[in-house]
């Protein structure tokens, strides 16, 4: 017999994900993720047997529950369900599955809604980091449908604009985990930042490549591919993040001259598909770096570091990404000080309902 477990399904972003209470999960770290695997159809390249979609982007999980943190309204543990591994992730954020934790928290009863709209204080736990997110709730009901548009998600609704508050290093430690603004690592020079998410910035053209090709001709590239993940793993470890064959960060990113009016054109790797867009905390960190002096980045996009907040138009393989970073100019390494990052993401919910569990023997192959 299958059991049933409370669940509700969320675009998040350009991101999609079944979103649980923490409570209706085991307390067990090790069965925890033996259910998510189950429940996702990992590990398969299809997963045909469960919810995941067969991609990075589609095999993502929310767990929420009330935060003890003071101020705080939720906690958000945020989970990469592998696709072709039987892994579960916990190394990283992830910015889109966030857009829809405010509303989740609010459908299920963890925050009680206000008129128009409601503030959703988060904790993401991954890494102890803020972020403030506000949803739309006319009458006290959240609402999806609005006129928002975001590039790599069809139509419009209503949108999530989300602040992080003091992530600079959340992962490594530090703006610049090196402490350097540039790096040589494996003969490419490269930037290496995390205000918000782990990312090494690459130039496309020291890896033979312009930066305009699609993910999938990026994929098909076994040269490019192996030489990106080789210098990845030589980056983990002088960016404070360990070792880093089994992490999703750092993530990587060639960057090269904008096409269409924005900011840096961008195409990462997450780390071993090509994201169709680029994350939420992967832009926040690829414009922060466009601000400092020096940066593999800056040599894009030149940021006026007196004008305060900046919106910064980072272009992706679907369009453009807005960033606001409040940047202002200090004496450390990075040469900056960063005040706040914020942006607008839109989310939906899919379905809400129950995700059946199969039992041990259905589950085996």
């Amino acid at each position: 017999m299958q059991r049933a477990i409370p669940c509700m399904v969320m675009r998040g972003g350009t991101s999609k994900g079944l979103y649980f209470l923490e409570e209706d999960l085991p307390d067990s770290v090790e069965e925890r993720d033996e259910l998510l695997l189950s429940l996702m159809g990992s590990p398969d390249e299809r997963q045909i047997d469960g919810m995941g979609g067969a991609h990075p982007l589609t095999s993502k999980v929310a767990v929420v529950s009330p935060s003890t943190t003071p101020d705080v309204d939720v906690d958000y543990l945020f989970l990469q369900v592998v696709v072709d591994r039987a892994e579960v992730a916990t190394s990283q954020n992830c910015g889109n599955i966030l857009a829809g934790v405010g509303p989740f928290a609010i459908e299920a009863g963890l925050v009680a809604p206000r008129q128009g709209s409601t503030e959703v204080r988060i904790r993401m736990v991954n890494t102890e980091a803020l972020a403030l997110a506000t949803v739309s709730t006319p009458g006290g009901v959240v609402n999806y449908s609005g006129s928002e548009r975001i590039d790599g998600v069809p139509g419009t609704a209503a949108g999530v604009p989300i602040q992080f508050l003091d992530i600079a290093g959340s992962s490594s430690g530090k703006l610049l985990p090196t402490g350097n603004v540039v790096d040589v690592i494996e003969g490419a020079t490269v930037t290496c930042i995390d205000n918000g998410m782990p990312v090494v910035i690459l130039r496309a053209a020291d890896f033979g490549v312009s930066g305009v090709e699609t993910p999938a001709e990026l994929e098909a590239n076994e040269v490019l591919k192996q030489r990106v993940e080789q210098l990845r793993l030589v980056a983990g470890p002088l960016m404070n993040l360990g070792e880093v064959s089994t992490k999703t960060v750092p993530k990587m990113c060639l960057v090269s001259e904008p096409q269409a009016g924005g900011c840096i054109n961008t195409r990462t790797f997450i780390p071993h598909r090509v994201h169709e867009a680029i994350g939420v905390l992967g832009s926040v960190s690829v414009a922060t770096a466009c601000a400092i002096p020096g940066s593999v980045a800056s040599e894009f996009c030149d940021v006026d570091q007196s004008a305060g907040p900046v919106t910064l138009e980072v272009e992706h393989p679907s369009g453009f990404f807005s960033v606001e970073v409040d940047i202002a100019s200090s004496n450390d390494e990075a040469g900056i000080e960063v005040r706040r990052a914020a942006l607008l993401r839109t989310a939906r919910l899919l379905m809400r309902g129950e995700v059946m569990i199969p039992n041990r023997s259905e589950s085996q192959r």
